[in-house]
């Protein structure tokens, strides 16, 4: 018996970006889903780039010794062409992926629209869309105050509603015709 079968699942959701990163640590228990924490790392525009990829990494490192997930997902960039962009992306993301993997965690990514394809059922919502299927999947009075950590929800969502459907796939092809 897995983890997920023993007392459900935990994932934490990461959007990660250079200025701001947002978290959100979702549990899963049978059909029930359940926000357990969200929140932001910052980082200090006036720091060098070593430091506010470590700020980054330290920050994760902080939520997943407290929160103990099972499973990590990561949001993929979306940067429509700039280079600059994409580069600072890639290792904000790069410090989210470091510190799931010094905890041996397993990672998914997913591009942004499959995260709103999966959430609203449409890959092209916007913010407030994405944000008002958050509330009312999760029976949420309002969404995460920090867009961040709402974008770092939606990400744990999409993980957790993508594997649930990947697990219904498997029990139907393991059943005998």
């Amino acid at each position: 018996m897995d983890r997920a079968e023993a007392g459900g699942l935990r994932v934490l959701g990461v959007d990660p970006g250079l200025r701001v990163t947002g978290w959100a640590i979702l549990g899963a228990q049978g059909e029930r889903l359940r926000l357990l924490d969200c929140g932001t790392i910052a980082t200090d525009a006036r720091s060098p780039l070593a430091q506010r990829l470590l700020c980054i990494y330290d920050g994760l490192a902080e939520v997943l010794m407290r929160w103990h997930p099972w499973e990590v997902a990561v949001e993929e960039p979306f940067v429509a062409g700039n280079r600059r962009s994409a580069m600072v992306l890639g290792e904000a993301r790069a410090a989210a992926l470091l510190a799931a993997a010094a905890e041996g965690l397993p990672v998914h990514q997913y591009p942004p629209t499959e995260v709103k394809q999966l959430v609203t059922g449409y890959g092209r919502s916007d913010k407030s869309q994405v944000q008002a299927m958050l509330c009312i999947q999760l029976g949420l009075a309002e969404p995460p105050a920090s867009a961040d950590a709402a974008d770092a929800l939606a990400v744990a969502l999409c993980h957790l509603l993508r594997r649930r459907g990947d697990m219904l796939v498997e029990s139907r092809e393991e059943r005998p015709t």
